[in-house]
């Protein structure tokens, strides 16, 4: 038999992805549009804390929201009675966005008129954390019910995240879940994501989360 030549392929199967993030990116600098990409497992509570976040900032931004499915409209129409922009976006089976399909979203939505726009990204811990969608941040969610050992499981969801929010607190004494724990768990992914633990259910937490994105928001805007 013939011997067989082995081939390193070094370029990133999301090499293109990538440029189409970053040049996105670009372009929302140039509008001052702050894109966050809201990650987390179904069920953890994104569409809950959407509300809560949109409560606490929609008096001094402007906000649109992107709802990523497979299908259904069903958060779309939950948050549709909170008085901002909003679209649901389809992924026909897909289990992620990526960089062009959040365009597609943006241009469809339209953000003349945003300040902050919010992707919530499809849930679960995989998929939505290998692909750039352009955002200027990352947030997940992991709520108690999940457990602490979550960041030792889903390394690169953790690994990618600006800011942890650490939902359902509120459940804390009936779950075995240890917060400081979680805390350290996360540090070994991330050392530099910032965690905030909430309640979107009671509130408990929220005006912490609702400082650090009017913050980030602000910066970029601002910075040239």
């Amino acid at each position: 038999m013939e011997a067989f030549r082995t081939i390193e392929v070094k370029r990133s199967i999301f090499d293109n992805n990538d440029r189409q993030a970053e040049q996105l990116r670009r372009e929302l600098k140039e509008k001052r549009v702050f894109l966050l990409n809201l990650m987390s497992s179904p069920g953890s509570g994104k569409t809950t804390t959407l509300q809560r976040t949109i409560e606490a900032l929609k008096e001094e931004l402007k906000i649109g929201i992107m709802e990523a499915d497979i299908d259904s409209d069903v958060d779309a129409r939950t948050i549709e009675n909170m008085g901002v922009k909003v679209i649901q976006l389809h992924t026909g089976g897909m289990c992620h966005l990526d960089a062009d399909m959040t365009r597609q979203g943006l241009d469809a939505m339209g953000t003349g008129s945003v300040d902050l726009a919010v992707l919530e990204n499809v849930g679960n811990l995989v998929c939505p954390a290998e692909f750039d969608t352009g955002a200027v941040k990352n947030a997940m969610i992991l709520s108690v019910p999940e457990g602490d050992d979550k960041p030792l499981k889903y390394p690169l969801m953790f690994s990618v995240c600006d800011v942890v929010l650490i939902n359902k607190i509120d459940v804390m004494p009936y779950f075995d879940f240890d917060l400081e724990k979680c805390r350290e768990n996360i540090r070994l992914r991330n050392p530099g994501a910032k965690v905030i633990p909430i309640s979107a259910k009671t509130g408990e937490g929220v005006d912490a989360w609702a400082d650090w994105l009017r913050t980030e928001v602000n910066t970029w805007r601002e910075v040239r």
